[in-house]
């Protein structure tokens, strides 16, 4: 796919890793549907960046994405301000602790809700614009523990292995005008509270003994976008860890 002016919805691209998958896309001259939840402020100047540097379109989009009406009416407001959609990045995540045997119905849903529920109906209210823009790309951020699920976090890595199974099936659906992959990143960017100590041996447990960055998924993500002879794949960005 050919990115410029390309209309683009990347969730969660107010901060962090969604930030940078924005901030890339508009380098390659794609408009932005920015969506954000609390950080307005932040989308807000996000958005602002990328007109002034990049000269694209890029407008920010409101929604709580565990409640299904609002992943609607944002997705019905992205095609009505862009007129279309190509581009669907689902990125936005809740990552949270859940410790077994105390995890509760609410921290359950809360996790599969946003990770797993949101993409769905994101895309499946877009996708018909997207085939009658004659092509559209979808690209789910996962994560490699999804297939190497730890303990403490089990809502979460359920939701991303689920988020696998929907991508795969999604591909098949969609086919062929919509290609649709995942990336399924590692360590790229360490929660906000991590220690010294915790992020060196997050690093040590990796092939490559360090850790990543958010433009090594930003990278990947590009270049699903662009190639045009992949869908169902499932793409690990993560030094090496899912087979360490």
């Amino acid at each position: 796919m050919e990115l410029r002016g390309k209309n683009a919805l990347v969730t969660g691209s107010a901060r962090r890793v969604g930030r940078t998958i924005a901030q890339a896309l508009a380098e390659k001259g794609v408009n932005l549907a920015v969506h954000c939840r609390h950080s307005v402020q932040e989308a807000q100047a996000l958005a602002r960046d990328l007109r002034a540097r990049f000269g694209v379109r890029a407008d920010v989009f409101k929604a709580r994405l565990e409640r299904v009406d609002e992943v609607e009416r944002m997705a019905a407001a992205v095609l009505k301000k862009f007129k279309t959609a190509h581009i669907l990045v689902n990125n936005a995540s809740v990552y949270e602790k859940n410790e077994f045997g105390r995890t509760s119905l609410k921290d359950w849903n809360k996790h599969l809700d946003a990770n797993l529920r949101a993409p769905f109906f994101l895309s499946q209210a877009l996708a018909p614009a997207m085939r009658r823009a004659g092509q559209g790309k979808i690209v789910n951020i996962a994560d490699w523990a999804g297939l190497r699920p730890q303990t403490d976090h089990i809502p979460y890595y359920a939701s991303k292995a689920g988020l696998l199974c929907l991508n795969t099936a999604l591909a098949k659906t969609l086919a062929p005008e919509i290609l649709v992959n995942a990336v399924l990143p590692g360590p790229v960017l360490l929660p906000e509270n991590s220690t010294r100590e915790k992020a060196r041996l997050i690093a040590r447990a990796t092939l490559l003994k360090r850790v990543g960055s958010p433009q090594d998924v930003a990278r990947a993500v590009v270049f699903l976008l662009e190639n045009d002879f992949i869908t169902g794949a499932a793409l690990p960005v993560d030094g090496g860890r899912l087979v360490a």
